[in-house]
């Protein structure tokens, strides 16, 4: 364990500085628009399927009831991973700093720390939706066109990757308004927000808002707009990091889940020995996926 030290921050021990820089605002938790949070207290939760009865057929006349079976389905664990972080400061390096009110501002500095590392953790879900080895309760990718499910492949991703449009939004749509359940019957299902990447914003505000079709000078309405579409709106997220992929959540209730197992806690104590002060963050937390259909993407063109 290395602990700063006065040769660390030397500068800081003699006045007459002209500013102390390097602190930036953050962007106000954008893991809560990707997932939503529920509270836990085991070491992991699991989400259960359990798909339902099929399609009820004809019974002629004298004939037996056609019977069904209830069985169980895939198994979605969300296992909690803990996150620490901390440092250490010498008594010396504490006393001799000359700027305390502007400088070594350590629990800002380790917050800030915790609260974008949960943000990278919680987009890299996203970030690796089309990514080989991350998989989810079904043994596939978080998106992709070939779900296994009891009434056989289903997709939430597009066939045939394409740029951000209007067109490629309202493909998405479709798709979403096609989904069925595990048994194969109508699931409605409602795009609800659209998230994308800081590159994207500027297209997502004309798609999403402009009175007419976008980009042509057919007399057309703008129908995502009309139709009431995506009640959440377009949703910037800084951490994605593939520049022209995009996602749709939908109301599916059981879709895109963050459990919080610790909120995060700092705490910092002396060394008796040494007279170093120690801080410390610590929390856990998992995020995942249980039903594939609470969130919909395209891959972003070639």
């Amino acid at each position: 364990m290395s602990a700063t030290n006065t040769g660390n921050i030397a500068k800081l021990l003699w006045p007459g500085l002209n500013a102390i820089w390097g602190e930036y605002k953050d962007y106000a938790g954008e893991y809560k628009d990707l997932f939503d949070t529920q509270s836990s207290d085991k070491a992991y939760e699991e989400d259960q399927l359990m798909p339902g009865l099929g399609l009820a057929p004809i019974k002629s006349e004298g004939a037996a009831v056609q019977y069904d079976t209830l069985s169980q389905g895939i198994t979605s664990r969300y296992t909690h991973l803990a996150y620490a972080l901390g440092f250490v400061l010498t008594r010396e390096a504490l006393d001799d700093n000359q700027y305390k009110g502007k400088a070594l501002k350590a629990m800002k500095m380790l917050s800030r720390s915790f609260k974008q590392t949960k943000e990278q953790v919680a987009a890299n879900v996203y970030n690796r939706a089309h990514t080989n080895g991350y998989t989810f309760g079904d043994g596939s990718l978080l998106c992709v066109t070939n779900h296994s499910t009891l009434a056989g492949s289903q997709s939430n991703r597009l066939t045939t990757a394409a740029d951000f449009s209007e067109s490629s939004v309202e493909d998405l749509c479709v798709l979403i308004g096609a989904a069925v359940d595990e048994r194969g019957l109508q699931a409605k299902l409602m795009p609800k927000s659209l998230h994308i990447p800081n590159a994207l914003q500027f297209e997502a505000a004309r798609v999403l808002k402009s009175m007419g079709q976008n980009d042509t000078a057919n007399n057309a309405v703008n129908a995502l707009r009309s139709m009431g579409l995506f009640s959440g709106g377009a949703m910037i997220n800084h951490y994605f990091d593939d520049t022209d992929a995009f996602f749709v959540r939908t109301d599916a209730e059981q879709g895109m889940i963050h459990f919080e197992r610790t909120a995060p806690e700092f705490a910092q104590d002396n060394d008796f020995d040494t007279s170093s002060l120690k801080f410390k963050g610590y929390e856990r937390n998992s995020f995942g996926n249980t039903d594939f259909r609470g969130v919909y993407s395209n891959g972003g063109g070639a």
